[in-house]
């Protein structure tokens, strides 16, 4: 068994991972943390989320220097469902004392200079971590997971986009000097759980934000090794992402070559499901999967792609990464 901690429990991908590492064969929970001056400090996580009374009660423990001192003695992995810039402090101390993480925020996903200055609005001040970060995305970067100590977990929308457009990319098939062109609509819960107005459910309505400038354009483009023009929408649901994606493909590019495509690069991988039907929020809410369709128009392929945003495109695919990491089969303790 090994042992997990998780800090930044409370929030809606926290308290998913808190569930799922308790349900996995493999993996033992012995803490939950929250910042030290947060509200919820030293209340049960069932408290908050009542779904998990029974089964997680364990207390959400201060972050203050003393836990955070005692964590390396408590746990071989650590999951960061923290804010950015927090994972990009808390990291490298937890990383120098032999701790292996998975951090979901984006702190660690992309080695590009000037990338968290312009994207995320702090200067970076563990570089040297950035270049031994692993990309976790789970069915493209399995061979590269299991040597690495730091796996930052890819975000929501582009797991959702790079999983419909990376076996397009793997055989040539995307038109040279294209841009898919990607429109995704998220549910609220992509917001996180702290208090706003934007994100009241009742203010809600289908409404598009972070036309050229939302940070995932740029990790998608730089996992993908092309420009991508990415266009998000809120959505008036709670979880789960739906994306449309419109993509120019080669020359002379046939039907079978784009079903061979898909077919060979998630064969085996069991939480990709190649769609027969259109693929839904319903299909997908509340598992660990990617549903992917496609249709082609002459030149033409428009690609679905769906996933929970709160599990495939954070909590689960962070214990994807650890069944990949530690050797157990893919699945494990999430079908």
């Amino acid at each position: 068994m090994l042992n997990t901690v998780i800090v930044g429990a409370s929030g809606y991908a926290g308290a998913e991972l808190a569930a799922l590492v308790q349900n996995h064969p493999q993996l033992q929970l012995t803490g939950l943390y929250v910042s030290a001056g947060s509200q919820d400090a030293n209340k049960s996580l069932s408290a908050l989320y009542p779904q998990l009374l029974g089964k997680v009660d364990l207390p959400l423990q201060p972050l203050d220097e003393a836990a955070l001192a005692a964590i390396p003695a408590q746990a071989e992995i650590v999951l960061l469902a923290t804010a950015h810039e927090v994972s990009a402090a808390l990291a490298p101390g937890l990383l120098a004392q032999g701790v292996t993480v998975f951090d979901l925020s984006g702190a660690f996903r992309v080695q590009q200079e000037g990338f968290y200055e312009q994207y995320y609005g702090f200067s970076h001040e563990a570089p040297e971590w950035l270049d031994q970060a692993v990309y976790g995305l789970a069915e493209w970067n399995a061979e590269k997971i299991p040597a690495a100590q730091l796996i930052a977990v890819a975000g929501c929308y582009p797991t959702a986009s790079l999983t419909a457009l990376k076996p397009l990319m793997a055989k040539g098939l995307i038109a040279a000097g294209s841009q898919p062109i990607i429109s995704a609509v998220s549910g609220v819960s992509g917001a996180g759980r702290k208090a706003a107005i934007n994100t009241s459910f009742c203010e809600v309505s289908l409404s598009p934000y972070g036309t050229f400038t939302h940070r995932h354009q740029p990790e998608i483009g730089h996992h993908l090794g092309c420009p991508v023009l990415f266009q998000p929408h809120l959505g008036n649901f709670v979880r789960g992402i739906l994306a449309t994606i419109y993509v120019q493909l080669a020359e002379g590019v046939t039907p079978e070559q784009v079903d061979a495509a898909y077919h060979e690069a998630y064969a085996g991988k069991p939480l990709v499901r190649l769609a027969k039907g259109m693929p839904s929020i319903r299909g997908v809410a509340g598992t660990p999967y990617c549903d992917v369709a496609w249709q082609q128009q002459g030149n033409t392929l428009v690609v679905f792609s769906a996933i929970d945003n709160l599990l495939k495109g954070a909590a689960s695919h962070a214990i994807q990464c650890i069944n990949i990491k530690f050797g157990f089969e893919a699945g494990c303790g999430l079908l």
